[in-house]
C-alpha cells in the first residue's frame, strides 16, 4: 500500500457478553497496524461493559440504545480517515481490515466490504440448518456479501464496511429514525452519490447466526417490517430484492381466496417454490453431510420467507395507517 491510514472501528454494543470478546480478539490481532476500536456501549445491563473495559479501546456511552445513534456517536468521535462498521456477533479473518484498505488506498472503491460466512453456534442439526439458509440464494436472495464467491465484484451494498470518512461528510449520517437495514440505507444513499462499493472476497467475516427458530422469526420479522416501514424516514431504505418476501406473502394470501378459481395460476407458482424449497435443502444437507438437517432445512426456508414477507406487510400497513414522520 502507498499509505497506511488510521482505521476507526466502530462497535455498536448492548449485551454482548457471549461474543463481544470474542469480536474484540479477532479484530486487535488483525495484521492492519494503524486502528483504533470504538465500542459504543448501549447501557449494557450484563457483563459486556466490564469486559470490553479490558481491553485498549474506547468506550462511549449510547444512552439511546439503538444502533444508527450508535454509529453516528462513533463516527463524530473517530479520528481515523477510514471508518469501519464492525458487529459485535461477528469475528473477522486476520487480512479483514488491510485488505479492503488496499482496496480503498489503491483507489478501488470508496467502500469496501468482506465475505460474510455464517456458522451456528451448537452443533445440533437445527443451528446447523439456520446457518445454512443464511448462507444459500434461496435463503437470502441476491445478497451477495453472503454467498460464496472468489471474483472482486461492484455491489449495493456490504456488511462491516470500510468507509471513507469523507463519505459522512458528503452523505450525513445515519438516519437515526431507521432502528433497522440502516446500513442498506446509507449504502443506497452514498452509492447515488457516485460511491463505489466493492466486496472484496478474501476479506472474511464470520458471523455466529441464532440457533433457535423463534429468534430467527423475530430478526426477520424486525427487518422485513422496516424494509417498508422506512420509507416513512427515508426515500431509498431498500432495494427491489428486498420486496420479494412482501410479494410472495400477497400471492399466499390472494391464493387463499382465489385458488378455486384461479389455481391454474397458483399450482405452477407453488410447484416451483416446493422444488426449489426441497432441492435448497438436499444441497445443503449434503454439504453439511448431515441428513436430520434437511428435515429442519424443508421447514426454515418457508419461515424465513413467510416472517420476512409477514414483517412487510405489516411494515406497508403501518405507514399508511400511522400519520406523520
Amino acid at each position: 500500500m502507498r499509505e497506511v491510514p488510521l482505521v476507526s472501528i466502530i462497535i455498536p454494543t448492548r449485551n454482548e457478553e457471549k461474543f463481544i470478546e470474542k469480536c474484540l480478539n479477532s479484530i486487535i490481532e488483525n495484521d492492519y497496524p494503524e486502528k483504533e476500536i470504538i465500542v459504543v456501549d448501549g447501557m449494557s445491563d450484563d457483563n459486556t461493559r466490564q469486559l470490553v473495559e479490558k481491553y485498549p479501546v474506547r468506550v462511549i456511552d449510547n444512552p439511546d440504545k439503538y444502533t444508527p445513534q450508535a454509529l453516528n456517536k462513533g463516527i463524530r468521535n473517530a479520528t481515523g480517515k477510514i471508518i469501519m462498521i464492525a458487529g459485535a456477533h461477528t469475528i473477522y479473518s486476520k487480512n479483514y481490515i488491510s485488505s479492503c484498505v488496499r482496496r480503498i488506498v489503491e483507489d478501488k472503491c470508496d467502500i469496501a466490504g468482506g465475505q460474510v460466512l455464517t456458522i451456528c453456534r451448537t452443533n445440533t442439526s437445527k443451528s446447523k440448518a439456520i446457518a445454512g439458509i443464511l448462507s444459500h440464494p434461496f435463503g437470502i436472495g441476491g445478497a451477495k456479501y453472503r454467498l460464496q464467491g472468489n471474483k472482486e465484484v461492484f455491489v449495493d451494498t456490504v456488511a462491516y464496511g470500510l468507509y471513507k470518512k469523507e463519505l459522512f461528510e458528503k452523505a450525513g449520517l445515519f438516519n437515526e429514525k431507521l432502528i433497522r437495514n440502516q446500513d442498506i440505507e446509507m449504502n443506497l444513499r452514498l452509492k447515488k452519490l457516485g460511491a463505489r462499493i466493492l466486496l472484496v472476497p478474501e476479506a472474511k467475516a464470520y458471523y455466529y447466526a441464532r440457533n433457535n427458530i423463534s429468534s430467527l422469526v423475530r430478526n426477520n420479522f424486525e427487518n422485513g417490517f422496516w424494509v417498508l416501514f422506512g420509507r416513512k424516514f427515508a426515500e431509498t431504505p431498500f432495494s427491489i430484492r428486498h420486496l420479494v418476501p412482501f410479494f410472495f406473502v400477497l400471492f399466499l394470501i390472494s391464493m387463499i381466496f382465489m385458488f378455486s378459481i384461479l389455481k391454474w395460476l397458483y399450482l405452477p407458482v407453488l410447484i416451483l417454490y416446493v422444488f426449489l424449497d426441497f432441492f435448497s435443502a438436499i444441497q445443503i444437507a449434503r454439504n453439511l453431510k448431515d441428513v436430520m438437517s434437511f428435515f429442519w432445512l424443508i421447514i426454515l426456508f418457508p419461515i424465513l420467507h413467510i416472517s420476512y414477507g409477514i414483517g412487510s406487510l405489516c411494515g406497508a400497513l403501518s405507514f399508511f395507517l400511522k400519520p406523520g414522520k
